[in-house]
C-alpha cells in the first residue's frame, strides 16, 4: 500500500472535531448532492474534503498552520492541487465550529461556481 494511502486512513481515523462536524455536513451527499470524500492523498499531500465532480478541495487550518514557514508550505500544496485541475478553498477550525452553516454555503457556492 502506498505511504500516502496510509497516512490518510491514519488521518480519517484522528480527526479533529472541526473536521468531525464539517464531514458530518458534507457525507453522503448531504450537501445539495455533492459526494465529498474525506482524506484523499495528492501527490505527496493529502487534502482534508474533496469534492471530485465540483473539482474542489477543501481544506482546515488549525494552530499547524500559524507556524511561520506553514504560508510557503500551503502555497506549495495548494500549487500542487491546482496542478490536478481542482480549486482549494480553505478555512480556520474556528471558524467551522462557529459558523458551520456559513462554511457550507461558502462551498456549495463554490461548487454552484464550478458547474
Amino acid at each position: 500500500m502506498p505511504i500516502q494511502t496510509s497516512f490518510a486512513r491514519h488521518l480519517r481515523s484522528i480527526q479533529s472535531d472541526s473536521e468531525k462536524l464539517l464531514w458530518s455536513r458534507l457525507r453522503s451527499r448531504r450537501l445539495a448532492g455533492w459526494k465529498f470524500k474525506r482524506q484523499v492523498p495528492f501527490a505527496q499531500y493529502v487534502a482534508d474534503f474533496v469534492c471530485a465532480d465540483g473539482k474542489l478541495v477543501v481544506e482546515l487550518d488549525g494552530a499547524s498552520h500559524t507556524w511561520p514557514e506553514a504560508d510557503v508550505h500551503d502555497f506549495n500544496r495548494t500549487e500542487i492541487i491546482k496542478a490536478f485541475g481542482y480549486q482549494v478553498i480553505r478555512f480556520w477550525n474556528d471558524e467551522v465550529m462557529r459558523n458551520t452553516d456559513g462554511v457550507c454555503e461558502t462551498i456549495l457556492a463554490e461548487l454552484e461556481h464550478r458547474r
